[in-house]
């Protein structure tokens, strides 16, 4: 394999930097250590931070929250972010050569750009504090304490989103973020997008699909009903073929923009608009389950502490140090 002007026999670099330890990648500095493994076809390579977990941490929080938010939604996001990342590491990475990845698809991770020093108090302050509930063998353990940035007035069921099932994550009404959110963030604009495009990235996404056709009907299956909204949870695709099948709506709107950015939660309609698809009546951003991060900074601006947001947020979950 071969790196800038060196060939190297293995397929794995470890490459160890000068004390403090930091190395730059992309024009961004970290920390810790890097590895580069070769994938299979030895054209490219996987790039892994190996660091430990507190100052992981502090590329996180900064990345994931404001620094200059509220002290108390700080800590609460720090002791949710831990708790995530650990039970990710122990439930996925004993299968891959990494426990998690540095985008939203697990949590944002932008190495030193993201550090502050109110950042690194946070750390300080929540070193090894994490989330716990029972599990259904009886134990005590640490779950995944899903967290997004704007629940648009009611967080969701994690079983409807990623099909796991926790009693912290059952959803609780969130009156706290919609005076802290951006409007266009709390209600978004109507997006469009190609019919003929949209068959085509969920055929290449779920081959299955393939057999439906042109998808000519798509159909709210199940949803949450929350009164003021409601949030799409199954969605039926009904294709030229007479063929159907169903999806899981977050992973119909990931599917279609992968980024969010526009396609920014399943708290929508969606309805036929000539050759497109009109997404309309958006509300919220993110998956919804677990931490709604505005309405835990709402929280905070009302005098309520770390704990009682955690509390909230995660009914049934306690606080546990960890020592290491």
């Amino acid at each position: 394999m071969n790196v800038g002007q060196q060939n190297f026999s293995n397929d794995t670099i470890d490459i160890t930097p000068d004390e403090p330890y930091l190395f730059n990648l992309n024009g961004d500095d970290f920390r810790g250590k890097l590895k580069l493994i070769a994938n299979p076809e030895r054209t490219s390579f996987d790039v892994i931070n190996l660091i430990p977990l507190e100052p992981y941490l502090a590329g996180v929080i900064g990345a994931e929250m404001p620094d200059y938010w509220e002290p108390e939604a700080l800590k609460a996001q720090a002791i949710a972010a831990r708790t995530y990342c650990l039970y990710i590491k122990k439930r996925f990475g004993i299968n891959r050569s990494w426990d998690v990845s540095k985008t939203a698809a697990n949590q944002v991770y932008r190495g030193m750009s993201a550090e502050t020093a109110q950042v690194w108090n946070t750390i300080n302050q929540t070193k090894g504090r994490v989330l716990t509930c029972k599990h259904s063998d009886g134990t005590m353990d640490i779950f995944p304490a899903y967290y997004s940035s704007t629940c648009g007035g009611h967080t969701e069921k994690s079983r409807n989103v990623f099909g796991d099932s926790f009693e912290p994550l059952t959803g609780v009404p969130c009156p706290y973020c919609r005076n802290v959110a951006k409007p266009k963030f709390f209600f978004w604009p109507m997006i469009l997008l190609d019919a003929a495009e949209v068959t085509n990235k969920l055929s290449q996404r779920y081959p299955q699909l393939k057999q439906l056709g042109e998808i000519t009907n798509i159909t709210a299956a199940s949803w949450s009903d929350y009164g003021e909204f409601s949030r799409l949870t199954n969605i039926k695709l009904i294709g030229s073929t007479g063929m159907s099948n169903f999806l899981r709506a977050e992973d119909f709107r990931l599917t279609l923009d992968p980024t969010g950015l526009k396609f920014k939660s399943t708290a929508c309609e969606i309805s036929k608009w000539n050759d497109k698809w009109a997404i309309l009546s958006g509300r919220g951003w993110g998956h919804g389950v677990g931490m709604c991060q505005c309405g835990a900074e709402g929280m905070a601006r009302q005098g309520k502490t770390a704990e009682q947001i955690l509390e909230y947020y995660y009914p049934n979950s306690k606080i546990s140090t960890l020592d290491y």
